[in-house]
């Protein structure tokens, strides 16, 4: 039987995030789900024993499966993940489970129309908790560059919650550049992979729809708002300069 849905966990160093729960939450939601499904855990080279956990949980269920990457940061991990992924959509989400995986009922009420479906903290209906206002303003700084400089029309970027049907998966993760996973990294930065996705999503003329979800925030130290700022600006001036190198096959 063709598997429905597939959701994609990326982790790194998620080690407290798995004492507190997390695996256990999104395993119980899809225990509970009406149609087919399958975890893919894809880990980000980890260096503490989250590795160690991740497989030690999904001894439990055959629809859990483990990927273990070489640490190039959450564009290639997620990537690896969506196109190991068998399901007829596929959503990636945050670890740390900031969007709860039940607000996926509300992405999933526009796979009749849509192929691209992402959840949103900016539009009206999104519900933001506990958000530091220098979070908030580094997010809302960031995305008025994306809206200059690549991806119009789309309020929230870069939240960590996206639905694709299997062949927008396949087409737009297939095609990532900037964050095809090539090479190391030495830290856990994110990137502005998300708007690699939807710049594609946007060339390649996919009906994209933004949903408003619940978010909650999670204390990180993994978040440095001045580099961090930097670095995606200029990952979205490589995307550009991608595009017009044409490193992106034509449609």
């Amino acid at each position: 039987m063709k598997t429905y849905l597939s959701v994609i966990l990326p982790s790194y160093n998620e080690s407290k995030n798995i004492a507190r729960g997390v695996l256990t939450e999104v395993y119980q939601f899809l225990l509970d789900y009406e149609r087919s499904w399958e975890l893919v855990l894809s880990d980000d080279g980890s260096s503490d024993d989250t590795p160690k956990k991740l497989q030690e949980f999904a001894k439990q269920d055959s629809r859990i499966k483990v990927i273990l990457n070489p640490h190039r940061g959450k564009g290639p991990t997620v990537k690896a993940g969506m196109l190991k992924a068998e399901g007829s959509w596929r959503l990636f989400t945050d670890f740390d489970q900031s969007t709860p995986l039940r607000e996926i009922r509300k992405l999933l009420k526009h796979t009749s129309s849509h192929e691209v479906i992402i959840g949103s903290r900016e539009i009206v209906g999104a519900k933001r908790e506990k958000e530091p206002f220098y979070r908030h303003l580094m997010g809302r700084g960031f995305n008025l560059v994306v809206q200059l400089l690549a991806v119009q029309g789309t309020q929230d970027t870069q939240c960590g919650f996206k639905l694709f049907s299997a062949t927008a998966s396949e087409k737009l993760f297939g095609n990532l550049h900037i964050y095809s996973g090539k090479s190391e990294r030495q830290d856990a930065f994110t990137g502005a992979f998300d708007v690699e996705l939807l710049y594609l999503a946007k060339k390649y003329h996919f009906s994209v729809k933004e949903v408003p979800i619940l978010w909650k925030h999670f204390a990180t130290d993994r978040v440095n708002p001045l580099r961090d700022s930097f670095l995606m600006f200029a990952d979205i001036l490589r995307i550009k300069l991608a595009d017009l190198r044409g490193k992106y096959p034509k449609s």
